[in-house]
């Protein structure tokens, strides 16, 4: 029985690279340095807003209810907007553009 020379196989890992130039276009998205930052100081403003002042605030000034119920509410939110910011970066990437 003889077994093909594995020195003259090609390696999976580069069976289905491109030879060649890669078009742009099949790339991805290409929306360059400064929508990649104005998009980044964006999450980074809503989610210190939502997540930091938002908590602060029902904990600071929701004297109405009990402070066990203030943290609470208060780490929901954090966690709430944090998981938003995750689903929306998300829906981004599979909409390409970022």
């Amino acid at each position: 029985m003889t077994y093909p020379d594995r020195a003259t196989e090609q390696p999976d890992a580069t069976a289905g690279a491109p030879n060649g130039a890669v078009d742009r276009e099949e790339e991805g998205s290409t929306i360059g340095w400064w929508g990649a930052i104005l998009i980044a100081l964006a999450f980074i403003v809503v989610g210190f807003l939502g997540a930091v002042v938002g908590s602060n605030a029902i904990l600071t000034k929701s004297l109405a209810l009990t402070r066990a119920a203030r943290e609470w509410l208060a780490s929901a939110l954090f966690f709430v907007v944090i998981a938003i910011l995750a689903v929306a970066l998300r829906l981004l990437q599979r909409s390409k553009v970022i």
